[in-house]
């Protein structure tokens, strides 16, 4: 059950550590937990959220918020699923954008996960008690298709297509600024950032190789925003994201790599409005392909593009006078 605390720092005393005062308010929280409440906003300070290492100076008046603690195997949801595929051996479904794929600190319930243990009645223990069947993942705000398996054979054998590139990855995605060149290569590696812990980064003597391909299908100058096509030969966390920030062309409405204040420079109002409310990053996995472990046939399956994307992409083809839908002028797969 969800405890709440509430505690003074008596005015007069010594300067304290936020983290400090209250290891020796709560001893039964370890230093580690305290640091996720705070970095969680469960902690406040005369009402307000706490900053990781703030200082109390005296006089002030905190509230903390212990939240329950996480389940230790995911449930059931009964959460609508959009399935492109499924037979006794694996299910493919086009994830929408706002779903977490497993349950993870802040995300205990509402995943792909509790989805798909309420679809699958036999998923239970699958790939491990919080991530049954999940061999890949999707972002929450990444939209697309993501294939979970139904049995330990088929899930060891579709992890050893991601493992070895075997897997048919593709990825649109609209970016900051005009990437001119036609197409090209990131091979950069990729790891935790050293300082902010929720970021990636590109680390060159300490990070896993990370390598994307991408073609440009299309330049909007005026706007300075492309359009491009990825195809994933790893699959490091927030890959597209960080290669094409470290590129310097982040993913239009990215909000952990993205540049702060890019959206007040689009001076196209319509188009600043669309930006604006689209409310994540504009990223789809459009394609994915693999070989079936059992059948032994390739199969495919495609994503059509979002309608939030997709609203921003025929007003860019209608202001540059391209056919529409977007996706069909010049769009070359890469092999």
């Amino acid at each position: 059950m969800t405890k709440n605390c509430q505690f003074l720092f008596e005015a007069g005393r010594p300067p304290e550590r936020l983290d400090c005062f209250l290891a020796a308010c709560l001893p039964e929280i370890s230093r580690s937990q305290i640091k996720k409440l705070i970095e969680n906003q469960f902690v406040c300070i005369n009402g307000h959220p706490a900053k990781a290492g703030e200082k109390l100076k005296g006089g002030e008046y905190l509230t903390v918020t212990i939240p329950d603690p996480a389940p230790a195997v995911a449930v059931p949801e009964p959460l609508p699923l959009k399935i492109l595929y499924e037979d006794s051996h694996l299910v493919v479904i086009d994830k929408p954008a706002g779903m977490v794929v497993h349950p993870a600190p802040g995300h205990h319930s509402g995943t792909l996960v509790n989805a798909l243990l309420n679809h699958c009645q036999d998923l239970a223990g699958i790939g491990g008690e919080l991530r049954p069947g999940i061999v890949h993942r999707l972002d929450k705000d990444t939209s697309g298709v993501l294939v979970a398996t139904k049995d330990e054979m088929t899930h060891n054998a579709l992890s050893r297509q991601f493992k070895d590139h075997t897997v048919k990855r593709r990825y649109i995605a609209l970016v900051q600024g005009l990437v001119r060149k036609k197409n090209g290569t990131i091979d950069q590696p990729i790891g935790r950032h050293p300082r902010e812990r929720k970021k990636m980064t590109v680390l060159e003597s300490s990070g896993r190789r990370a390598v994307t391909h991408w073609e440009t299908l299309q330049l909007f100058e005026e706007d300075r925003l492309s359009l491009v096509e990825l195809r994933l030969e790893t699959g490091r966390t927030h890959q597209i994201r960080v290669h094409f920030a470290k590129m310097g062309h982040p993913v239009v409405g990215d909000p952990v790599y993205g540049s702060s204040g890019w959206l007040k420079q689009v001076d196209d109002c319509e188009l600043r409005g669309l930006l604006s409310s689209l409310g994540r990053q504009a990223l789809h996995a459009r394609i994915l392909g693999f070989e079936h472990p059992m059948k032994k046939v390739f199969l495919e399956f495609e994503s059509p593009v979002p309608l939030d994307i997709m609203e921003i992409l025929e007003y860019l083809c209608r202001k540059y006078g391209l056919e529409s839908p977007p996706l069909q002028f010049g769009l070359m797969l890469l092999s």
